[in-house]
């Protein structure tokens, strides 16, 4: 039996866009969604791979536009390796596929190979690739097990190519597409198969690279329940088994900040901490907060969100999550020069901010706002 190296990677989802990126973010989110192809190409060179195969949802939708496709596909010449891509749930083979239109077929590299039919495919003397490309969005069964059909141990090394979710990861028990585990078990246990690649899941599993079933996780990060940055699986396989390792080649992060703010020390541990987090430009934050701050840590923190959501890509709060309330210090304006109506504009404000009525939170921004246009500290 043979041996073979090759990079496994999923869920490319070119062309995808996120709601909270704005401009040039967005740009430049989509274009290193490319970009990050060549990175696995050169990853697959210099690891004398033979091919780089990817398993599932290369595109995000059908309706993309032909620059769009054309970047992408010559970001995948230049891999100068074979690239096996196999439609999933979201770039489905059928009527009105991205692979049927001209955008597609007009300019696909000579390495580039679409596993459009079910079954075994040759990618290297000995070695084969089993594919189980998605022909619709809605599959009425797993959409792996066919591929298994007829398949013996006869000395051909296997690759499985597939797309959907395990049983044992799949939250909804009612799915019909959910992939069965026990049929890729058996068919390793009898020497018919000998990796499974699989897509779908953005996040890479198992985390210990152990096994031969696996999720590459996407290249790039889609989502906040994505914790660091984009892999690729590098395999190693022979009749022994599949040696799995993982690199890191994703540019981008999304990363949840979760922190107890009750003052100015918190406020400034915070900063320092921000100021640590780097490519700023390539990080999508969000904060959850919860605590208590007096108006002028209160102000502070404003003055922080606002200058640094001007260098990280996104910078928003999840607001169903945080909790930070503002109770006024009794001095705070003691020292601001404030009197007249303004001043009686205060003390109301600062009991209904104290208060547990539905404008509490209401009085508190506004108790904030006036804080700093009369001149309270911000530093």
């Amino acid at each position: 039996m043979t041996s073979i190296r090759f990079l496994h990677t999923s869920d490319w989802q070119l062309g995808m866009t996120r709601h909270y990126l704005e401009g040039e973010a967005q740009s430049r989110y989509t274009g290193d969604r490319v970009e990050t192809i060549r990175r696995i190409g050169e990853l697959a060179r210099a690891r004398e791979c033979a091919f780089v195969v990817v398993a599932g949802d290369v595109f995000e939708h059908a309706n993309l536009s032909r620059r769009d496709v054309g970047r992408a596909l010559d970001a995948m010449g230049s891999v100068q390796l074979p690239v096996y891509l196999l439609p999933g749930n979201h770039d489905p083979l059928g009527p009105g596929s991205i692979y049927a239109q001209d955008a597609f077929l007009g300019s696909t590299p000579d390495n580039v190979v679409l596993l459009d039919a079910v079954g075994p495919w040759p990618a290297a003397d000995g070695v084969q690739l089993v594919a189980a490309p998605w022909r619709s969005k809605r599959p009425d069964a797993d959409p792996v097990a066919p591929a298994l059909e007829g398949l013996e141990p006869d000395g051909t090394l296997r690759v499985v190519v597939g797309h959907g979710m395990l049983d044992e990861l799949d939250p909804d028990r009612t799915s019909q597409v959910t992939v069965r585990r026990a049929p890729l078990e058996d068919a390793l246990a009898r020497g018919a198969i000998h990796y499974v690649a699989l897509g779908d899941r953005h996040i890479r599993w198992p985390e210990d690279d152990r096994g031969a079933i696996h999720y590459s996780g996407t290249h790039e990060s889609t989502s906040f329940r994505e914790p660091g940055r984009g892999h690729v699986l590098e395999v190693s396989l022979d009749g022994s088994g599949a040696q799995v390792t993982s690199h890191e080649v994703g540019q981008w992060e999304h990363l949840r900040i979760r922190r107890q703010l009750d003052g100015p020390d918190d406020v400034d541990a915070l900063a320092a901490e921000l100021a640590a987090l780097t490519p700023k430009e390539r990080i999508i934050l969000q904060t959850v907060f919860t605590g208590t701050l007096n108006l002028s840590a209160s102000a502070r923190l404003e003055a922080l969100l606002e200058q640094q959501a001007e260098v990280f890509a996104s910078l928003n709060a999840w607001e169903r999550h945080t909790d930070l309330a503002v109770v006024p210090d009794q001095h705070e304006f003691e020292d601001l020069h404030v009197g007249g109506y303004a001043a009686d504009a205060v003390t109301e404000l600062r009991e209904r901010a104290a208060s547990d009525g539905e404008d509490a939170p209401t009085a508190g921004d506004a108790l904030r706002l006036l804080y700093r246009l009369v001149g309270g500290p911000t530093r």
